[in-house]
Order: C-alpha cells, then structure tokens, then sequence
C-alpha cells in the first residue's frame, strides 16, 4: 500500500477516547502530520471491520483497549505539496470510544500520548476535521 502519492484514497479510522471530561491524543511520530497531535487511528487493513481497527489502532497507539460506539463523522483529508499534487488522501471514519482497559502508554506510531481538557485544545491547532469530531464527541457525552 502506498500511503504517498497514493493512486487511490486510503481508508483510515479515528478512535475518540473521553474520559473525566478529557480526549485522548496522540502525537503522531511519522508523516503525514508529524510531530502533531491528532487522534489515535490509522488506516484499515483489508479483511478488517471499520470498528475492530479503530480497537487495534487505539491499543496500538495508546496501550488502551476501546469499544467504539457511536459514529461521530466521515471525513476527507487531503494533503497536497508545494506543487498541489496530492501527497495523501484519507477518508476517515472516527467513532466515540469507551475504554475498558489497558495500561496508557504511547506506542506504535505515537510519540507521545496525552490526556487534554477541552480548553487546552486551542493551543494544539488541530486541523479542523479533528477539532470538529472532539466536539461531537464531548456533546455525545454532554459534556459543555
């Protein structure tokens, strides 16, 4: 699988973690988005369901094991280079998780993994697709 300058887009999956009032993020070690924080996920293997890789990308990055819940968006995410030409493209499919285990530690793909309040969210400039979804989890939740 070619992740760039892909022929086609790739499947990925995005898993929300909230808990007492704060999401779960990682910063991603590898590009695209290095050095950034993000959502735990990654793309879906072949033969695999959308829910059990958001399981496997969560346990994966985080050391939490999850059980995805609600569907909170479907979202494009292209990333072109200086000249325009498509670098990576994504449909993500983020779900609200539960965690019901596991030992938090960042692994895998993650540098760092970090439990954040909402109003520490500004200061990271999340892209906006990852911002929108961390809202429609914490109202999932209703948490204001």
């Amino acid at each position: 699988m070619q992740r760039e300058f892909p022929e086609i887009p790739l499947v990925g999956v995005g898993a929300i973690i909230i808990e007492d009032s704060r999401v779960l993020l990682v910063k991603r070690a590898h590009p695209p988005l290095q050095a950034q924080w993000s959502i735990p996920g990654g793309v879906l293997e072949v033969g695999e369901l959308v829910r059990e890789a958001a399981i496997r990308e969560a346990r994966e990055e985080t050391g939490l094991i999850v059980e995805p819940g609600d569907l909170l968006g479907v979202y494009d995410r292209i990333l072109r280079n200086a000249e325009k030409r498509v670098q990576y493209h994504y449909v993500l499919i983020d779900f609200l998780c539960r965690k019901v285990g596991g030992e938090l530690a960042a692994a895998s793909d993650a540098a760092e993994v970090r439990w954040f309040t909402r109003d520490e969210l500004p200061q990271l400039h999340l892209a906006e697709d990852t911002q929108d979804v961390i809202r429609k989890g914490f109202a999932a939740l209703g948490i204001r």
